[in-house]
């Protein structure tokens, strides 16, 4: 059944804020294997003009995929979770994230899209910092396959 259009365009509650860490930060950047100094020493972010430790462009992620979740886990727009794949993330930028922000996600539901029974959802997640000010944008397409597709391997006979 082909999800409801009426949920293109609908926003869903602001998140608690997530609180940016010099730790999590230096923890990411480990993670994906990025030694940049301005992610880990607050004197090589200030050289650079920022006020302390900055995070790598993905991190953005990190904050977002949360609210993205909430949105699909909505029972209203009735998407099987079970049967999703996620195809694409893209963020923009106003600023990067950085040491001591404290960030709140607004998600929307920007498009929704029947393909050969295949259900695909892109959802928009905009940051804000404590003053309002927009930091960044995420965007997370996922498709929810279809429930008459056969599982893997079936009907190769």
């Amino acid at each position: 059944m082909p999800l409801d259009q009426s949920f293109v365009g609908r926003s869903y509650p602001p998140t608690e804020p997530y609180e940016v860490s010099r730790e999590k930060i230096r923890e990411f950047a480990e993670a994906i294997g990025d030694d940049s100094p301005a992610y880990t020493r607050p004197e090589a972010a200030r050289e650079l003009g920022h006020p302390d430790v900055i995070a790598p462009p993905t991190f953005v992620f990190l904050v977002s995929y949360r609210a993205a979740f909430d949105v699909v886990q909505d029972p209203k727009l009735g998407l099987d979770y079970s049967r999703v794949v996620h195809t694409e993330q893209r963020f923009t930028y106003e600023r990067p994230l950085r040491a001591g922000d404290r960030l709140s996600v607004t998600s929307t539901i920007e498009a929704i899209k029947s393909l050969k029974g295949n259900e695909m959802v892109t959802v928009r997640g905009e940051l804000h910092d404590e003053s309002g000010a927009h930091v960044a944008t995420a965007y997370t397409k996922l498709v929810a396959r279809s429930a008459d597709e056969a599982p893997a391997g079936e009907g190769d006979r």
